[in-house]
């Protein structure tokens, strides 16, 4: 369980710095998915900190 647990949480990483990325390159609605992609990071660090632990 904790390697599934974990490919999510670094999926769910690396889409964030996807958007982070995708931010910068639209015309539109910036902001709002800089902070989308600054949610999903921060939920993948969330993820492991707590459901990870021993």
């Amino acid at each position: 369980m904790k390697i599934v647990t974990f490919i999510v949480a670094f999926a769910i990483f690396v889409f964030g710095l996807w958007l982070f990325g995708l931010a910068f390159a639209v015309d539109a609605w910036q902001a709002a998915i800089f902070f989308g992609g600054i949610i999903a990071v921060s939920l993948a660090v969330f993820i492991p900190v707590q459901v990870l632990r021993d």
